[in-house]
């Protein structure tokens, strides 16, 4: 056990024949005791810091814990949001692929109508062509056909004599 400032005060030396000077050695131990309380004092005060230290240093160690459980936790989030959107893009690129081929497959099944369409109405307007071409020929034929000659000067003869019974009557 260590010596205290007032252990050091109450020692008493046995004294010997020709023994040192008392005022000298008790001049020396009040010097020593000054210094001992001062080194007590001091080392009671770095005990301190260091408890001191030693708390706060729990605490931040404490708080780095806490970081550092923040930090994993966030990479952990992180990582599931990331593998969250690329599984979410995924399924919106298989839809916009399933759209664009059901626009693709009514688009040619439109455009595939349209030219059944399209060909039934080149049939229609051939045979429609065809049927007039054939009704121009005929009334063509009996336009130039000699019987309209005929047909003239006989209905005119009978026009005539229609309008002069019909002018006799009215008078």
């Amino acid at each position: 056990m260590p010596l205290t400032p007032l252990d050091i005060h109450n020692k008493e030396f046995t004294r010997g024949f020709r023994g040192y000077d008392e005022d000298e050695v008790n001049e020396f131990l009040d010097q020593v005791i000054k210094d001992y309380e001062l080194v007590v004092r001091d080392k009671k005060e770095l005990k301190e810091q260091v408890e001191q230290l030693n708390e706060r240093l729990g605490h931040f160690s404490n708080i780095e814990q806490t970081l550092n459980k923040s930090i994993l936790i966030a990479q952990e989030t992180a990582e599931e949001v990331k593998g969250n959107a690329t599984k979410e893009s995924k399924l919106i690129i298989k839809e916009a692929e399933k759209n664009a081929d059901r626009i693709i497959n009514e688009a040619l099944q439109k455009s595939r109508r349209i030219s059944i369409e399209v060909e039934e109405l080149k049939k229609q307007a051939k045979v429609f062509r065809t049927r007039l071409k054939m009704l121009v020929e005929a009334q063509l034929e009996l336009i130039q056909d000699d019987d309209w000659d005929g047909l003239f000067d006989t209905e005119v003869e009978q026009d005539e004599e229609v309008y002069e019974k019909e002018t006799e009557r009215n008078y």
